[in-house]
């Protein structure tokens, strides 16, 4: 069995950030594993511009800015084997997987960086009732297909859900000459950022419905149409709301969910509101040396997140291995600091979850940002952050809602002021 100092899992844009992070700060002794064809993840299916503008100071399409992670990658000889499944990881960071050149083998790491992305939901979990006719696609297959493969799902089409990836194939189906009847949302508000509801419905005079969803489908063969019918606050459909919209393509962009089979196999503590790891401030889950970046930990609205996220796990595990390096491989990690102040982050009052957890403040980098997303909409509310009782940041924000990310920052040398504290809120306020 080989070893391996850092243990890459995914080749998207997470795992490509964290690669380079780990090499520049020290490591070379790193290998990412990619069960695709090629490295780039979800990225190079995303040919519409809009990403790069936090991390490049411009705009670039989704394979440009995989792109210059790739380069990087490259130009730093960071190894990466593709078309490789990861099977199983142990606690103890044996990573098993197996590819067409090696069959089954086995690496021992020193610490592991999971940066498996995410998947779509499916229809079996929405219960549309209805045969399985040909036409029901998610929206990111829809995206492959149309824009890897070369194939047109339909021409007729109807999108259940306004998740950003289902808002740009709203316009990107009618870019390639399909008719896009209507998207249709469950909830009262969109899940999508603000900017595509514009871009891609708005601009191009697509209907959204909101508290509306599918109650049948029609065709046995093929999509031959649609029921939507208007719901209530409980989600219900209402009776003698439901309209037909006549479609050969159904469209799903329902949500998505971290992919974390492989974490849950390992023993990574889940957390029940993100369907991803619970970490702390180095992005380090409850298993020592394992670490969790990008959408495999919570799903993100803008790429530039996840490669900023991805950047400070590559580093901190590049920091894990030199710290366990210099210490001798006899260590016992409950002697490297006796009595380390540990602080919980605790989410409330519209405030869904925070990304990290708990922050170990003689760990923390000097600046720290907490990501967390809303559970409604809000209109002139204020972000108001507490340590223990009292209120330290009291923030307004216009506008908040569910599809869009917010973020507090938290500074080492402010916390250190307060060496007894034992909790931070973080809550939605109206004044």
């Amino acid at each position: 069995m080989r070893t391996c100092d850092v243990v890459i899992i995914g080749g998207g844009p997470a795992g490509l950030a964290a690669a380079v992070s780990a090499k520049e700060n020290g490591i070379d002794d790193i290998l990412i594993l990619e069960r695709d064809r090629e490295l780039g993840g979800i990225l190079n299916q995303c040919i519409h511009n809009g990403f790069g503008l936090h991390t490049f100071k411009e705009e670039l399409t989704g394979p440009e800015y995989a792109g210059r992670f790739i380069e990087k990658v490259k130009a730093l000889e960071v190894p990466y084997k593709l078309n490789t499944m990861v099977l199983d990881i142990s606690n103890e960071k044996i990573v098993t997987a197996m590819n067409k050149e090696e069959g089954l083998f086995q690496i021992q790491a020193k610490t592991v960086i999971l940066a498996m992305g995410c998947r779509e939901r499916s229809r079996g979990a929405l219960n549309i009732p209805g045969y399985r006719p040909a036409g029901v696609f998610s929206a990111g297959t829809a995206q492959r297909l149309v824009n890897m493969e070369g194939y047109m799902p339909g021409k007729e089409v109807v999108i259940l859900g306004s998740g950003d990836i289902g808002l740009i194939m709203a316009r990107r189906m009618t870019l390639e000459g399909a008719k896009v009847n209507v998207v249709a949302e469950l909830m009262p508000y969109s899940g999508g950022l603000k900017r595509n509801i514009v871009q891609c419905l708005d601009d191009f005079d697509i209907p959204l419905k909101l508290s509306h969803t599918v109650v049948e489908i029609k065709g046995k063969e093929r999509v031959e149409g649609i029921t939507l019918a208007q719901v209530d606050s409980n989600n219900k459909p209402i009776p003698g709301t439901e309209e037909f919209y006549s479609c050969d393509t159904l469209l799903l962009s329902v949500g998505l969910i971290p992919e974390n089979e492989l974490s849950r196999g390992m023993g990574v503590e889940m957390s029940p509101i993100t369907s991803g790891p619970i970490v702390n401030e180095s992005l380090e889950t409850n298993i020592e040396g394992v670490f969790a970046c990008g959408n495999v930990l919570h799903v993100h609205d803008l790429v530039d997140f996840v490669s900023e996220e991805a950047k400070a796990a590559g580093k901190n595990a590049a920091e894990y291995v030199k710290r366990n390096e210099n210490v001798g491989q006899v260590t016992d990690s409950g002697t490297v600091c006796l009595e380390e102040q540990v602080i919980e982050l605790v989410p409330t009052d519209g405030v869904r979850y925070t990304v990290p957890s708990t922050i170990r403040v003689a760990k923390m980098a000097e600046e720290l940002t907490v990501r967390f997303r809303v559970g409604a909409v809000y209109r002139n509310a204020f972000i108001g952050v507490y340590f223990d009782e009292e209120r330290m940041i009291h923030r307004k924000r216009l506008m908040m809602a569910p599809g869009e990310m917010e973020e507090v920052k938290l500074k080492k040398e402010q916390l250190g002021k307060y060496p007894n504290l034992q909790k931070i809120t973080v809550k939605v306020e109206a004044e």
